[in-house]
Protein backbone atom coordinates (compact mmCIF):
# COMPACT_ATOMS: atom_id res chain seq x y z
CA UNK A 1 0.00 0.00 0.00
CA UNK A 2 2.70 2.43 1.04
CA UNK A 3 4.50 1.51 -1.97
CA UNK A 4 1.49 2.41 -4.95
CA UNK A 5 1.09 5.62 -2.61
CA UNK A 6 4.93 6.78 -2.88
CA UNK A 7 4.24 6.27 -6.43
CA UNK A 8 1.09 8.68 -6.71
CA UNK A 9 2.79 10.79 -5.05
CA UNK A 10 5.93 11.58 -6.55
CA UNK A 11 3.99 11.15 -9.94
CA UNK A 12 1.57 13.89 -8.48
CA UNK A 13 4.31 16.26 -7.65
CA UNK A 14 6.16 15.96 -11.26
CA UNK A 15 3.35 16.76 -12.60
CA UNK A 16 2.39 19.92 -10.45
CA UNK A 17 5.92 20.95 -10.48
CA UNK A 18 6.24 20.81 -14.29
CA UNK A 19 2.61 22.47 -14.75
CA UNK A 20 3.58 24.98 -11.87
CA UNK A 21 7.23 26.38 -13.24
CA UNK A 22 6.90 25.96 -16.87
CA UNK A 23 4.22 27.33 -19.60
CA UNK A 24 3.36 24.12 -20.58
CA UNK A 25 0.08 24.43 -19.02
CA UNK A 26 -0.39 27.34 -20.14
CA UNK A 27 0.44 26.61 -23.53
CA UNK A 28 -1.57 23.86 -23.88
CA UNK A 29 -4.61 25.83 -22.45
CA UNK A 30 -4.45 28.29 -25.10
CA UNK A 31 -4.40 26.32 -28.10
CA UNK A 32 -7.52 24.83 -26.60
CA UNK A 33 -9.12 28.08 -26.45
CA UNK A 34 -9.15 28.03 -22.12
CA UNK A 35 -6.70 30.91 -21.99
CA UNK A 36 -9.29 33.16 -20.06
CA UNK A 37 -8.47 30.39 -17.54
CA UNK A 38 -5.07 31.15 -17.06
CA UNK A 39 -5.32 33.17 -14.01
CA UNK A 40 -6.61 30.61 -12.17
CA UNK A 41 -4.30 28.33 -12.50
CA UNK A 42 -2.20 29.22 -9.28
CA UNK A 43 -5.48 29.06 -7.11
CA UNK A 44 -4.88 24.89 -7.94
CA UNK A 45 -1.73 24.04 -8.79
CA UNK A 46 -0.52 25.46 -5.84
CA UNK A 47 -2.37 23.20 -3.16
CA UNK A 48 -2.29 20.45 -5.60
CA UNK A 49 1.77 20.41 -5.24
CA UNK A 50 1.30 20.85 -1.54
CA UNK A 51 -0.75 18.34 -1.20
CA UNK A 52 0.70 15.75 -3.42
CA UNK A 53 4.02 16.23 -1.41
CA UNK A 54 2.71 15.69 1.75
CA UNK A 55 1.11 12.54 0.18
CA UNK A 56 4.73 11.66 -0.87
CA UNK A 57 6.04 12.39 2.53
CA UNK A 58 3.42 10.38 4.05
CA UNK A 59 4.32 7.48 2.24
CA UNK A 60 8.08 7.35 3.19
CA UNK A 61 6.95 7.98 7.00
CA UNK A 62 4.54 5.46 6.64
CA UNK A 63 7.31 3.21 4.86
CA UNK A 64 10.29 3.99 7.88
CA UNK A 65 7.53 3.15 10.15
CA UNK A 66 7.10 -0.34 9.21
CA UNK A 67 10.39 -0.98 8.67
Amino acid sequence: MSRRLLRIGVVGTVVAAVCCFTPVLVVLMSAVGLSALTGYLDAVLLPALAIFLGLTGYALWTRNMTG
